[in-house]
């Protein structure tokens, strides 16, 4: 394989402004994602929200995806009322990022789902989420503050596949979330907790991972490169079996 892997990266779709121009629908993603692909050998390709059919298709012209973080999905799809302090605002990127976490799994794409990534991973498993933790948790340290990342340390499972790509007992991780998984999913195994014991990591068959926290605000790039990795092993088999 002569060419770098190419990565689809989903985005967010919201009221935007610069320069002249208020109040613009526009599809964006935080540059830290595409960042940390292009630094861990690959190729970014954004993937706007779309028609959910389209995913198999889409997803045919790619070797990887990232299901990149963002507001509350719709809890109508795990079968909940939505709590006060849930965000829906988002539903054509649930409807996509549904669509393409499903195709993603059942093609066997290598994926990383990072914080809602996770989550949306979960919920596509058949799980639930926890809505809000300050309403379950003493102490909240999840959720950082308006505008910034917080931090706190998380715990990887040995044996996983998180546990070797990421071998330390322990690790301090940026983190901005205010939900977290509830029932796990079907074919999900945990992979990473905090020392509270949310679940902070999930993990599927072949390569598929989901993380709570948010790799890319750090500069550990072994996760992204890892994803990377396994994005150009499944292309190199596919051109063999082609």
């Amino acid at each position: 394989m002569d060419r770098r892997p190419l990565i689809g990266v989903s985005t967010y779709l919201v009221d935007a402004s610069w320069s002249d121009w208020r109040g613009r629908r526009v599809a964006l993603l935080p540059e830290r994602y595409t960042a940390q692909v292009r630094d861990s050998g690959g190729i970014a390709v954004l993937l706007p929200p779309d028609v959910p059919d389209r995913a198999p298709e889409v997803l045919t012209r790619l070797d990887g995806l990232v299901i990149a973080g963002g507001p509350d999905i719709d809890p109508a799809y795990y079968g909940e009322p939505v709590h006060p302090a849930t965000e829906v605002d988002s539903p054509e990127r649930d409807a996509w990022e549904v669509g393409l976490l499903r195709s993603a799994l059942a093609a066997g794409m290598p994926l990383l789902a990072i914080c809602r990534g996770m989550q949306i991973l979960n919920v596509v498993c058949g799980g639930t989420l926890v809505q809000h933790l300050p309403d379950v948790m003493p102490v909240d340290v999840h959720g950082g503050s308006p505008g910034r990342y917080g931090s706190h340390p998380v715990r990887p499972v040995p044996g996983t596949l998180l546990g070797g790509l990421l071998p330390e007992s322990e690790l301090e991780v940026p983190t901005s979330h205010h939900q977290a998984v509830g029932r796990l999913g079907s074919g999900l195994r945990v992979s990473a907790h905090a020392p509270d014991g949310t679940v902070e990591a999930v993990e599927g068959p072949g390569f598929a991972l989901g993380v709570q926290w948010h790799p890319e605000q750090g500069d550990d790039l072994r996760l992204m490169r890892a994803l990377v990795r396994a994005a150009t092993a499944a292309a190199l088999d596919t051109l063999a079996l082609g």
